[in-house]
């Protein structure tokens, strides 16, 4: 005799979905913004290339230093994805040290290493700026696009205010790299010039993302008041109550 076949004793509740329970239980969480921007490791991936570069120049020379940092720059590239970090910061480190080591390349200097770097300052705090001006602050622009919030803090002043004074921050940050390692180029201090490149770096971004966070939180609490007190849109089921109650109350004319 055939015995009859296992019942599965998997239960799922009344009214759910055993593969809905599932995909909510392998569901990763969204990224943060720190995350996105390469982690606290970041600030240790970023000083290593340049740290190569000004040992290596003092004990081998110039070609020595600029093999040296691409190649440990190639190394944390490897290393970020073998480990399955963001891959965004990695690229674009690798790039900008590539850039630099091209730039001391082709100057015949160490210190052209950290050109690049002080004129990219220089343009970004431009650009910051000018976004400013036009009022499409780049603080609120990026924080928007990153959440998905939408561009409902441009129509309220306050808002926008906070995102034009954070992104203000930032280009400060910006003219303040570029004044202070333009004067150390110019006087030829290349380990103060790493030294700056480095603790001007990261440090200082902390320090704008604080004033960034200020200004997220100023505008979301003003937009969530302001929508608590503008009147809710009728739908059609108030519309017909709103005429049922009307012309009930309407007396009705005497023959």
């Amino acid at each position: 005799m055939t015995e009859p076949a296992p019942r599965d004793e998997t239960h799922v509740p009344e009214g759910g979905d055993e593969k809905h329970d599932t995909d909510n239980d392998t569901e990763k969480p969204e990224p943060t913004l720190l995350e996105q921007m390469g982690g606290v490791s970041g600030l240790f991936y970023s000083s290593v290339p340049v740290i190569v570069f000004v040992l290596v120049n003092a004990f081998f020379g110039l070609t020595a230093a600029i093999w040296g940092s691409v190649g440990s720059a190639v190394a944390i590239t490897v290393l970020r994805v073998v480990r399955k970090e963001p891959l965004q910061p990695a690229i674009s480190g690798f790039f900008g040290v590539a850039i630099a080591a091209f730039i001391a390349f082709r100057t015949g200097s160490a210190k052209g290493f950290f050109l690049f770097g002080i004129w990219a300052s220089l343009a970004y705090c431009g650009v910051f700026v000018l976004s400013i001006l036009v009022r499409w602050p780049i603080a609120g622009v990026v924080w928007s696009a990153l959440n998905g919030a939408g561009q409902a803090w441009r129509k309220d002043k306050p808002s926008r205010y906070g995102y034009d004074v954070a992104t203000l921050a930032l280009a400060v940050i910006f003219a303040a790299r570029f004044v202070v390692q333009r004067w150390l180029y110019n006087s030829d201090y290349t380990g103060w010039l790493a030294f700056a490149k480095i603790a001007m770096g990261y440090p200082l971004y902390a320090l704008g993302l604080l004033v960034v966070v200020w200004a997220v939180r100023r505008s979301d609490k003003r937009l969530k008041a302001l929508a608590e007190t503008e009147p809710k849109p009728e739908t059609d089921a108030d519309v017909e109550a709103r005429l049922r109650e009307k012309y009930a109350q309407t007396p009705t004319p005497e023959a």
